[in-house]
């Protein structure tokens, strides 16, 4: 079995690290944003946007002017990680309230995406991610669109998934008092479409339904 490097290795609880890659998949899959964390001229920068897991990498866009994919195009080490809030875990004291969470951190440097049919990929995958079904029902890309966006790939070769899951874990002596503990549960769930304007009259597109 291969080292775990110690950085991927949580200081606090690593009983719930968990480094099996199918895992770390399909938190990223069930994840819309990431948060990409970063250092430069020793000031640090953490910055959320949109991305889409594609076998072992993780794609990120942005305007090919932008200072944050600017940098990040230089190869800077960056730490990116995603975290799913499944359940609010209510014990009986302070001490032993907690979250059900299913969440990541990968390290890595970035890959730039230069050849358009690459990046008119990732730019699928990131869209139909957000948007299940729309990429080819929107209108085509345009060449200088796609040459307007930088697309960045980042390895998951370095990367780890922490989870908790299960009921609030009381002290025994705690048991038997009268306060209520259990799993108040959190769901984020999408809603029904609301037309713009210009879409008032065309009709809904099962994509979206």
């Amino acid at each position: 079995m291969a080292t775990i490097p110690e950085h991927l290795i949580p200081s606090r609880l690593a009983k719930r690290a968990n480094f099996d890659k199918e895992t770390l998949h399909q938190i990223l899959d069930a994840v819309l944003y990431c948060t990409v964390s970063y250092a430069v001229d020793n000031k640090p920068f953490s910055i959320p946007t949109a991305f889409a897991r594609y076998g072992d990498k993780l794609y990120i866009h942005g305007s090919v002017g932008s200072h944050f994919i600017r940098e990040l195009e230089k190869g800077l080490p960056v730490c990116i990680s995603v975290t799913l809030i499944d359940a609010l875990v209510v014990a009986k004291s302070a001490f032993h309230h907690s979250m059900n969470y299913r969440s990541a951190v990968i390290f890595a440097q970035a890959e730039k995406v230069e050849d358009l049919a690459q990046k008119a990929d990732a730019l699928e995958w990131i869209v139909d991610k957000m948007v299940p079904g729309s990429w080819h029902y929107l209108r085509p890309m345009k060449e200088n669109e796609v040459r307007k966006t930088t697309v960045l790939a980042f390895s998951l070769d370095e990367a780890s998934a922490k989870l908790r899951s299960g009921m609030p874990i009381d002290d025994d002596e705690d048991m038997q008092l009268p306060i209520w503990s259990g799993l108040i549960p959190l769901e984020t769930k999408r809603g029904t479409p609301v037309a713009d304007e210009s879409s008032t009259r065309i009709e809904l597109p099962g994509h979206l339904g």
